[in-house]
């Protein structure tokens, strides 16, 4: 497998504690992806009772919010994210309207 080292926005912090990538409020995907195009949704929220065994956290791959203020060319640019759950999604709560 290649591996491969790019800068990218760290989630810094997640409440979504039944997130499969979920381990003591840290994200463990490689990275996620936020956004439908007009909702800060997490679309690697994941539900599983069982969790991630992997050690590396997670960083902002894409987003697809460009209304978001911190969104430029579909990728983040925030010094870090936060995501929780609001009513049933799991949801970027760094998103700021442009």
């Amino acid at each position: 497998m290649k591996k491969f080292s790019i800068e990218m926005p760290q989630v810094s912090n997640c409440e979504v504690t039944n997130c499969v990538y979920n381990v003591k409020n840290a994200c463990h995907a490689r990275a996620i992806t936020v956004g439908d195009g007009v909702n800060a949704m997490c679309d690697t929220f994941f539900k599983a009772s069982s969790h991630s065994k992997g050690k590396q956290l997670a960083g902002v791959g894409a987003c697809k919010v460009s209304a978001c203020s911190f969104n430029n060319d579909y990728e983040c640019q925030a010094d870090g994210i936060s995501i929780r759950m609001k009513q049933d999604n799991a949801v970027c709560v760094t998103f700021s309207p442009a």
